[in-house]
């Protein structure tokens, strides 16, 4: 799939390293403010957070919040379509905690103990600033210098498939070697014209999955590999190496497909179809089940469709569109009945 995947990665920064440095989050106003100020810190503590519910309205919501806050755990509130007010939490070890104090607080959002909330949360607001401004005064550590790679920690499955494109590049001279290629391809481009995939059916079903791991030149697999690591290792910490490993197993298959049904073209190769796939799979989990951890922020959902559309234009060379868009409909199709099956009927 020559030239997609040239589009900036989702990844921002790294995201442990933000949930290290919670303790120097101030909030205040419905604001969230940190020793590093701007929109890419705000979307990375987002992604790390969790619904645990709705509140009736904006007051009790902030409420609740002071209240939580009081006892260390971090939240944000947010307002809904419906005039309701979700609460979101930052400390996945505190969920439960939470949950069991916002049942209680339903029951009886009069008891004293709430009704001190606020008192209590300003305290742990000028302690964290306290502790803001002496950070800001420390030298930087070895740790910060050089923080964990992968904003979502070591991804098996991702590594694999990464280890795989990049082994493919180099013995395939990045896509220069035919001969090499002709193993991989959905079907042999030297074999008979006549039959479908005859190869795949004489056993080598393989083929329906290695065009994944092509690429054509070192640009398409920068890029490519730069998506497939960030969207890869947030499945693999957000839900589990085997869901992405059968995302990508059913939407490579699918989108490779997709693209040699229509275009009766074996020379096709690349990651991208299943990366619009895990894109379309977490945007729409994102967007319909916020419990799932999973989150795509709403410009690199925008730079994914106009990238989509600018290849249907011709104007970027060869590329494998069909591949692309059937890469989507899958991932947001898989991405849909999976928020529906997991809260029932989502907003």
């Amino acid at each position: 799939m020559l030239g997609v995947g040239c589009f900036p990665s989702v990844r921002e920064s790294n995201v442990r390293t933000v949930q290290k440095n919670l303790s120097l989050v101030r909030r205040g106003n419905g604001q969230v403010t940190s020793h590093v100020e701007g929109a890419k810190e705000l979307r990375l503590i987002r992604e790390t957070m969790r619904s645990i519910g709705q509140l009736p309205d904006e007051r009790h919501a902030r409420l609740f919040g002071d209240f939580l806050l009081g006892r260390g755990v971090h939240t944000e509130v947010e307002p809904e379509t419906d005039g309701s007010w979700s609460v979101w939490v930052v400390e996945e070890e505190r969920l439960s905690d939470a949950q069991r104090w916002l049942e209680q607080f339903r029951a009886n959002p009069n008891a004293a103990e709430f009704h001190r909330a606020p008192t209590e949360a300003q305290h742990v607001r000028e302690a964290e600033a306290r502790d803001r401004a002496a950070y800001q005064k420390r030298v930087r550590t070895g740790q910060s210098l050089f923080p964990k790679i992968g904003g979502y920690g070591f991804g098996l499955v991702t590594y694999a498939l990464i280890f795989a494109c990049v082994v493919v590049a180099i013995y395939s001279n990045l896509g220069h070697n035919d001969e090499f290629l002709r193993k991989l391809y959905i079907t042999d481009p030297e074999g008979s014209p006549y039959r479908f995939l005859p190869d795949v059916f004489s056993g080598q079903v393989w083929r329906l999955l290695t065009p994944i791991f092509i690429h054509f030149g070192i640009v398409h697999l920068l890029f490519n590999m730069l998506w497939l690591f960030d969207l890869g290792c947030m499945i693999e910490a957000r839900r589990s190496p085997l869901i992405l490993a059968a995302l990508v197993v059913v939407i490579g298959v699918g989108s490779n497909l997709a693209q040699f049904v229509i275009t009766h073209n074996p020379f096709f190769g690349g990651m991208s179809g299943v990366v619009y796939g895990l894109a379309g799979y977490v945007w729409i989990q994102g967007k319909y089940n916020r419990a799932s951890g999973l989150f795509l922020d709403s410009r690199s959902a925008t730079i994914l469709l106009v990238w989509l559309a600018l290849c249907y234009t011709n104007l970027l060379g060869p590329v494998a569109n069909t591949a692309h868009l059937a890469g989507l409909v899958m991932g947001v199709a898989w991405g849909g009945l999976a928020a529906f099956l997991s809260s029932g009927n989502p907003r």
